[in-house]
């Protein structure tokens, strides 16, 4: 009886297979409505190879060719469009009837394949960018030290054929057809590989080449300089110019001789004396333009002084290193007055400041609105720091604002003192490093408690970095106290404020709020050479802070 349940269901199943197989015979093709190509895709990324780019897109069968359009601004403009029939492509001179693509240059590509009815052609696909290669060269890559205003100096590998002949071009000059102006190199700049290309404009840009052959005929390289703004204008009926003088006491006696608001330019890599006869007039040095790391140098064993009873506008210095001979008993002023003398600014600007007791110290009836350090670099300063308000009472010496941005402060005995109110004090994008001595101070305000011992508007720390003390003799010790006395009522802003790990506070002496983020490594782990060669440059890559903190000249560049 099983046996015949078995054939009666193989006979059932065989039965339904051929009535599916007639009923699909029956039924009429479908017919898919035809679409447009896919967009093309990349089989790999786009690369260079010297100023040529590759393009290797996946194959779509139904292509019968593709067009490219090539552009170096995302499109506003298209520099070349051209046809090919596959899909590996070399975007060379063959390829541009002639041209070539430039080098070191970003290009943005993007494709259409074409069907056979161009009705079913692709969408535009954008590829992506990719840069072309840097000419193979033997100039070397400009430094921010390798351009003045009206000058650059350029150099390369003094390899192969001698380099002849430099000529600058204008920066939309692409293919280097129309030169500006051309220079032939003498011997020395053919052994040396450097020269100094002359006659430019401040604050514009270059391309300038370089070349071998007897006419200068065959190119070796090229690269964008950028001149930077002057310091000075040399036509300004205020200017007393000794960029030729090395008379070393010409700034004296430039000073004594100056009317109200004169500047006086002195020339770079030259020590000059700085004045001492009290100074009652404005004035501005300024150390001239040029290649090389030393600057105009003001140097003095002794101090300034400004005259009993004057009042001035403001003091400036650019360019220029101020330099004591004595860490122990020198000044840049230090006036001690017994009639009201008042300075409206002063201001050290792309400064060194070095090997002084104090920067400024002031005593008795001198009065400084407005004091500011920028751009420079402040080191070995004795215990009187960088201001010192050393009368007390009220209606004695004061300083109403202080302002240090984008500089360096290492090895200070002791940072700021006064017996008088302050208005503001701001510290903006520096980098501190044994900054007072082991169990030194930063802040000491010693006027009359809740009077005449605060900072009224407070003090603002942004964009910071601090390292620990400077511990002089070795002690082991590497705290600071922050706050010694005073600053009962004032507020601090600390903001994106880093302090390195062996930083540490005195206790009791501590900033509030200081620091707003900590660096888990030490001095030595975060710079590359703090101590000895104070290059304050991120030796850590790791560091948060790298492209945003600290003195702008040490920071990561992206």
């Amino acid at each position: 009886m099983q046996f015949t349940k078995l054939n009666i269901n193989k006979g059932l199943c065989l039965l339904i297979a051929v009535m599916a197989v007639w009923m699909s015979a029956c039924e009429k093709d479908v017919i898919y409505e035809k679409t447009r190509l896919f967009r093309p895709v990349l089989n790999e990324e786009l690369r260079a190879e010297l100023n040529t780019v590759i393009v290797n897109m996946g194959n779509i069968r139904e292509a019968v060719s593709y067009t490219l359009e090539i552009s170096r601004d995302t499109f506003a403009t298209i520099d070349y469009t051209f046809d090919t029939d596959t899909n590996y492509v070399v975007i060379n001179s063959d390829l541009l009837n002639g041209e070539s693509l430039l080098w070191n240059t970003l290009y943005q590509v993007r494709v259409t394949a074409h069907a056979a009815d161009p009705a079913y052609d692709s969408k535009v696909s954008d590829l992506g960018s990719v840069r072309t290669e840097r000419f193979p060269s033997i100039l070397n890559i400009p430094e921010p030290s390798d351009v003045i205003d009206v000058a650059a100096r350029v150099s390369w590998q003094v390899a192969g054929a001698a380099v002849t002949k430099i000529r600058t071009f204008s920066p939309t000059d692409l293919q280097l057809t129309s030169p500006l102006a051309e220079f032939d190199v003498d011997a020395n700049g053919q052994t040396t590989g450097e020269f100094i290309v002359t006659g430019l404009a401040p604050e514009t840009a270059y391309q300038i080449a370089i070349y071998s052959g007897a006419a200068g005929e065959t190119l070796r390289g090229w690269e964008t300089y950028t001149t930077i703004k002057g310091n000075v204008d040399i036509n300004d009926p205020k200017l007393i110019d000794l960029s030729a003088s090395e008379d070393p006491d010409a700034v004296v006696n430039a000073v004594a001789g100056a009317i109200d608001g004169q500047i006086i330019l002195i020339k770079k890599g030259f020590v000059y004396n700085l004045p001492s006869a009290p100074l009652d007039k404005s004035v501005t040095i300024v150390g001239t333009l040029g290649f090389g790391s030393q600057k105009a140098v003001l140097y003095t064993t002794s101090n300034w002084n400004f005259a009993d009873g004057a009042t001035i506008d403001h003091v400036r210095f650019i360019d220029v290193e101020l330099r004591g001979a004595d860490i122990g008993g020198d000044y840049v002023f230090n006036p001690n007055n017994s009639n009201t003398t008042t300075i409206n600014e002063l201001t050290f600007d792309n400064c060194v400041i070095n090997t002084f007791r104090g920067i400024i110290r002031i005593r008795a009836k001198v009065f400084l609105k407005n004091y500011t350090i920028n751009n420079s670099i402040v080191h070995h300063i004795g215990n009187y720091g960088i201001v010192t308000t050393d009368t007390d009472g009220a209606g004695n010496a004061a300083v109403d604002n202080i302002a240090l941005t984008n500089s360096t402060f290492s090895k200070i005995n002791m940072f700021m003192t006064s017996r008088q109110n302050m208005n503001s004090i701001l510290i903006d994008a520096c980098t501190m490093s044994e900054l007072a001595t082991s169990n030194g101070t930063v802040f000491r305000w010693r006027g009359a408690a809740g009077q005449l011992s605060n900072v009224l508007n407070g003090i603002t720390i942004t964009n910071t970095v601090w390292g620990h003390a400077w511990d002089e003799t070795a002690s082991g010790v590497l705290s600071v106290r922050g706050v010694q006395e005073g600053l009962e009522t004032t507020t601090f802003s600390v903001v994106n404020t880093y302090a390195t790990g062996d930083f540490s506070f005195t206790a009791g002496a501590e900033i509030p709020g200081f620091p707003s983020l900590t660096y888990s490594g030490t001095s030595a782990g975060l710079w590359v050479d703090p101590y000895v060669g104070m290059d304050f440059r991120f030796k850590d890559a790791g560091f948060a802070g790298k492209y945003d903190s600290g003195d702008p000249r040490w920071r990561t560049k992206l």
